[in-house]
């Protein structure tokens, strides 16, 4: 009971933690410095668009306004947001009402800006699209219409369920600049100062204007590290598997700590991500369904339901969003094996009662202290010892002799004359 009572203590303060931590999103790397050519804010908005980033970016663009720089780039490669579509909305509102202009490059080459987040370049005051990349698949509109720029508006129908990529992009004018590379297209950006160099391949425009890069700090790029599909998945397996080895062996150690952080934060994943209900609870129930057996020490039908229910939960945990293969047969292989086979040898290591050489008391005499039928308790040299009788039951005060060694058990007969010299 007091183990569990710490680990649910541990669970608490890591959930208070994850719900602390994602309000610090919005800080900023790289510290602006005065400059006459001014500065433009260069944003890394990579992976799932979950709250963390979502915020993270509104955060940019408000400390861009107070830097006065002369614009945003939002440098993107995104295969979906998993934020609401209210959520969605008022980004893309924030970013079309912002006071400097908020522009979009989807690279580098390889990027993409697929799902809803694509919406966003409706919005962006300038877009490129760098050669190998692609948007689309935007699905049905989250964003006030009325906020995106005509010619993307255009192309809502192709882009519904469709992607395109560089010169689609461009010929439709849904990419309003040319960005091969995020210097050529900085460089295009109206408000950027320019110099001309002269290079052997001609003349080179480089930018006066001093870019202030940033990312999201370290603390918060593990939150949303957490809330992608297949590092939620596979925490909150690990967690749960680490909390059932846990309750058995004796204190609160490594295990329960590590399982429970790990627990806490693929429940936090699970809580920014599209996950069915019952596809959570198949993979509870799995692991409690394993847990059984475990208790068992052999292999049985409660075996065979959770590895079931397992793959089923497995497959069937996101709504809308996938888990690649290799993460699939990870967790769950991973899972079964170590259920099957890795727990119960732990518990039977852990609970096993190491033998004792006592070979050496073969030939010794004693005197049952109670009956023996067949088990019970011997005196030898004036130590309690537990035997067995030989053969038949013997019953208390009888002298014997130690035959043998059976286990935890001393093998015993009534021959007290044995010949054995116990000083040998």
């Amino acid at each position: 009971m007091r183990r569990l009572v710490t680990i649910t203590v541990l669970l608490g303060v890591l959930a208070l933690l994850v719900g602390v931590a994602p309000a610090t999103a919005g800080a900023v790397e790289g510290r602006p410095t005065a400059d006459p050519g001014g500065k433009l804010h260069i944003v890394k908005v990579s992976g799932l668009l979950d709250p963390v980033l979502a915020d993270f970016v509104a955060r940019s663009i408000d400390q861009a306004e107070r830097d006065h720089a002369v614009g945003v780039v939002l440098q993107l490669n995104s295969s979906d947001a998993v934020v609401s579509d209210r959520r969605l909305a008022d980004l893309a509102e924030r970013m079309h009402d912002a006071t400097i202009p908020v522009s979009i490059w989807v690279g580098p080459s390889g990027s993409k800006a697929k799902g809803k987040v694509a919406q966003l370049l409706g919005v962006a005051s300038h877009v490129a699209v760098a050669p190998g990349s692609s948007i689309g698949d935007t699905g049905d509109v989250v964003v006030d219409r009325s906020l995106l720029r005509p010619a993307f508006r255009a192309q809502l129908g192709r882009l519904h369920d469709a992607t395109m990529g560089y010169q689609s992009a461009r010929s439709t004018g849904v990419a309003t600049n040319d960005g091969p590379v995020l210097g050529e297209f900085i460089v295009g950006l109206p408000g950027v100062k320019t110099k001309t160099l002269e290079t052997p391949e001609g003349p080179r425009r480089q930018p006066v204007t001093s870019p202030v890069f940033s990312q999201l700090p370290v603390q918060t790029q593990i939150f949303h590290t957490v809330a992608s599909p297949s590092v939620a998945y596979l925490l909150f397996l690990i967690g749960m598997v680490l909390i059932v080895l846990e309750l058995y062996t004796a204190g609160v150690g490594v295990a329960g700590l590590v399982g429970a952080g790990c627990f806490v934060l693929g429940c936090y994943g699970f809580g920014v991500l599209p996950v069915t209900g019952w596809g959570v609870g198949l993979l509870v129930f799995a692991v409690l369904a394993y847990a059984i057996d475990v208790q068992t020490g052999v292999p049985r039908v409660w075996t065979g339901i959770g590895t079931a229910a397992l793959i089923v939960g497995s497959v069937m945990l996101y709504d809308g969003l996938s888990i690649s293969w290799l993460t699939l047969i990870v967790g769950v292989a991973g899972t079964a094996l170590f259920m099957i086979f890795g727990l119960p040898a732990l518990v039977r290591s852990r609970f096993s009662t190491p033998s004792v050489d006592r070979e050496w008391m073969v030939g010794l005499d004693g005197e049952t202290v109670e009956r023996l039928g067949p088990d019970g308790t011997i005196r030898v040299d004036g130590a309690l010892w537990p035997a067995r009788a030989a053969e038949g039951e013997l019953g208390a005060g009888t002298a014997v002799t130690v035959r043998g060694v059976e286990g935890l058990l001393l093998l015993v007969g009534p021959d007290g004359a044995s010949g054995h010299d116990p000083d040998e």
